[in-house]
């Protein structure tokens, strides 16, 4: 079942920003599939789109149980590695696939417990928030997959994109809380940058940790009696 709606709301969401263009049909596929289960939409400013179930709070959650991160690649994305004519194998796929799962996973679990924050734990619990993340329209603008000296440099103005698929359950009744969706481009502060394994990774870490921080924001402004 999370299968097939992750699916469909990819496809949704690949349809609803490519080039800004919108189309009717299309936003209602994209809140069709977000709101399937009697969640509501909720006008959120640091998200593309967020949904909720009526009456449901954030608040008495104090710890976090983080699910393994599921990505998935643009349908349009088929590159030749960075500085080759080759283009990505299968196993470099699934390297690039499986590092950036973690790199978001892991900006979860760094940004929510900082500071005395929320404690990440592996089973649920009356104070559990459950939250499965995942990566939809993954797009790497120059992927880099490692190689021998020689190479032809890379320069590029953006590292890429991804849109992250967020849900939010109590983790004892596994009912949902929210669902959320956003887009975010990497952009680099110069006009062109190198593109390499390094620059692309520092990328995907800076756009998880902006995510992980919103919803760390959210989650204390409930703890605080905001919301």
């Amino acid at each position: 079942m999370r299968t097939t709606t992750l699916a469909r709301v990819a496809a949704a969401c690949a349809a609803l920003f490519v080039a800004g263009a919108v189309h009717s049909a299309t936003k209602e596929q994209l809140e069709a599939a977000l709101s399937h289960d009697g969640l509501q939409k909720v006008k959120v400013k640091d998200v593309d789109a967020a949904y909720t179930r009526p009456g449901a709070s954030l608040k008495g959650y104090t710890k976090v149980m983080l699910d393994p991160v599921e990505v998935q690649f643009s349908k349009s994305w088929d590159p030749n590695k960075t500085g080759s004519m080759f283009k990505v194998s299968a196993s470099e796929r699934e390297e690039i696939r499986k590092g950036v799962g973690e790199i978001v996973r892991e900006e979860f679990a760094k940004q929510l417990q900082a500071k005395d924050g929320y404690q990440v734990v592996k089973a649920a619990g009356p104070d559990v928030l459950r939250a499965r993340a995942s990566i939809v329209n993954l797009y790497v603008n120059a992927p880099d997959t490692g190689g021998g000296a020689g190479r032809s440099r890379t320069y590029t103005a953006s590292a890429g994109e991804m849109t992250l698929y967020l849900e939010l359950y109590d983790s004892e009744s596994g009912q949902i809380l929210a669902r959320i969706v956003d887009r975010r481009e990497s952009r680099s502060v110069a006009p062109m940058m190198i593109a390499n394994r390094v620059t692309n990774t520092g990328e995907a870490h800076d756009i998880a940790a902006t995510w992980a921080r919103i919803l760390r924001k959210h989650m204390d402004s409930a703890k605080a009696g905001a919301k």
